[in-house]
């Protein structure tokens, strides 16, 4: 899994060692303290991930979980770097990551790839312009290997959180910041914890929701009911 320092990602890794899967996470971030059968890559996306494929040849299940934001910046405040720089994590990184690890799969006809997408993948304000382009985006991906793929065994989904309390939103807490109208404005009148997205995560690995394919799961507190 991607992100596995911090947030959603850590999450998902803490949950899954305490299930007993072995859990291989790559961050640009330091090694999180984790216990369990847990190896780690130290790796910025945005570079060659060679190293990444190095390491590890193939997978069971695809956790394509890092992203970035972009403190919600109109396009207009958005430059050329912004741009290509949160592209290079958001959807370049998890082309190339799935697209190696995909053609892996289709030998074995097996492997479940779970993207982290978001409500901005359906919806404006989730982000800036160029978060919310790239989760659209990522979301378009999903659905289109979801699609190409069902039929070798395959299984493709998409989580869609809403506003997950971790680091990443760190700066809608401090004074003056976004945390006390995001929760009001949130039907159950609260912020996410990332363990929650984890559970959902486990639940789509575990290879019991046979019958889905392609769906992107919101799971949002209920924002995009509105």
């Amino acid at each position: 899994m991607t992100g596995a320092s911090s947030g959603i990602g850590l999450a998902q890794a803490r949950l899954f060692l305490e299930n007993g899967w072995r859990v291989y996470g790559v961050d640009k971030s330091e090694q999180p303290s984790l216990l369990g059968d847990f190896h780690f890559l130290q790796l910025d996306l945005r570079g060659d991930l060679t190293p990444l494929f190095d390491w590890l040849p193939q997978v069971d299940v695809l956790l394509n979980t890092a992203g970035v934001l972009d403190d919600y910046r109109p396009l207009l405040e958005t430059t050329d770097q912004d741009w290509a720089q949160l592209f290079s994590v958001n959807l370049h990184a998890v082309m190339k990551i799935t697209r190696f690890y995909l053609a892996k799969m289709v030998e074995k006809k097996e492997g479940i790839i779970i993207n982290m997408c978001s409500i901005a993948s359906d919806l404006a304000g989730g982000g800036g312009a160029a978060y919310t382009a790239s989760k659209h985006a990522l979301a378009g991906l999903t659905k289109q290997v979801a699609l190409d793929y069902a039929d070798k065994g395959i299984q493709v989904f998409g989580l869609a959180p809403g506003a997950v309390k971790t680091a990443m939103t760190a700066a809608d807490f401090e004074p003056g910041g976004l945390s006390d109208w995001v929760a009001a404005e949130t039907p159950i009148k609260r912020w996410l914890a990332p363990q929650e997205v984890a559970e959902i995560s486990l639940f789509l690995a575990s290879g019991k929701a046979q019958a889905m394919q392609g769906q992107i799961l919101k799971i949002d507190g209920g924002w995009s009911l509105k």
